[in-house]
């Protein structure tokens, strides 16, 4: 009986060693496809024949994105927000988490703050109160208006909260039987022990601030302000030939289609997070189930 079990669980362990195996397979052949497209020309592409390999090799596509200062101009605006952006949410969010994250007769209030916070993730203000706002506090055009407003992601307040409660308080007792302070017991008790939430919230606001290209949109009035996803889709729907010389368009316009170009601004958009994420990964699962079962 016991025999039967173990050629049954193997069976199975092999059974999602290649449904998985499958699976990263079918994930990683549309980007394989991307990659083909943007490195074939825009006859080949344009006619749909490009699979995953590129067809009539060259890379004008991805020439005509680099080849323009308005390309690194808004990558440098997009480090900006990536950098104060993950920075500001990071801080907010520990700080409010923390808080909340105390027991009632330590923090009475805590509840009513808590459903304050969780009616805010149902209900907001909407897109054109948030527009004025911005507007009447002259955040238009600078890099604050891309950060501000999504200062403090409600989702990954209850993600670190929970959390810090699943957090052992006899390690909170200890410390304050010691002499610590609640700065002392967050900054040398709670943050050591939550690396992993933190890596998974520190990989989320990447990905959102990398990604974010709605709110350079109808934050910045002045195209030189805008992040690398806004510029992109900009260049996508606005193919620009009249800077390069005759000859030079003809040749750009064998090679370079809306096609080809969609397909390598995909790519260069996605390339700093793939980058990243192997070095955040093996915290990835761990922060995001554990953030997510302690009630």
């Amino acid at each position: 009986m016991v025999q039967d079990r173990t050629i049954s669980a193997t069976i199975f362990q092999w059974f999602n060693y290649l449904f998985l195996t499958l699976l990263g397979i079918l994930c990683i052949i549309p980007l394989i496809h991307v990659l083909a497209v943007s490195f074939s020309s825009s006859l080949e592409a344009d006619a749909g024949a490009v699979t995953l390999w590129p067809l009539q090799f060259t890379t004008d596509a991805y020439e005509y994105v680099l080849n323009k200062p308005e390309f690194f101009r808004s990558i440098g605006v997009t480090l900006q927000k990536v950098v104060l952006g993950t920075a500001l949410n990071l801080v907010m969010v520990i700080l409010l988490a923390y808080p909340l994250s105390q027991e009632v007769k330590t923090f009475p209030m805590r509840t009513v703050y808590a459903w304050i916070i969780v009616f805010t993730m149902l209900f907001s203000g909407g897109l054109i109160p948030t527009y004025m706002i911005v507007k009447e506090t002259h955040l238009m055009d600078t890099i604050w208006a891309l950060v501000l407003p999504g200062a403090i992601p409600v989702f990954h307040v209850m993600m670190l909260l929970n959390f810090f409660r699943g957090i052992p308080k006899e390690l909170k007792e200890a410390a304050h039987i010691d002499g610590a302070g609640h700065w002392t017991i967050l900054w040398r008790v709670m943050l050591p022990l939550s690396i992993p939430a933190l890596a998974t919230l520190l990989l989320f606001n990447l990905v959102g601030h990398w990604n974010s290209w709605f709110d350079g949109m109808i934050y910045m009035n002045s195209p030189e302000n805008y992040p690398l996803q806004t510029y992109l889709r900009t260049i996508i729907i606005e193919l620009d030939f009249t800077a390069l010389g005759a000859m030079d368009a003809i040749h750009q316009l064998e090679n370079v289609s809306e096609r080809t170009t969609r397909a390598a601004q995909i790519f260069l958009g996605s390339l700093p997070i793939m980058l990243v994420y192997p070095f955040l990964q093996k915290y990835f699962m761990k922060g995001i189930v554990l953030g997510s079962v302690k009630g």
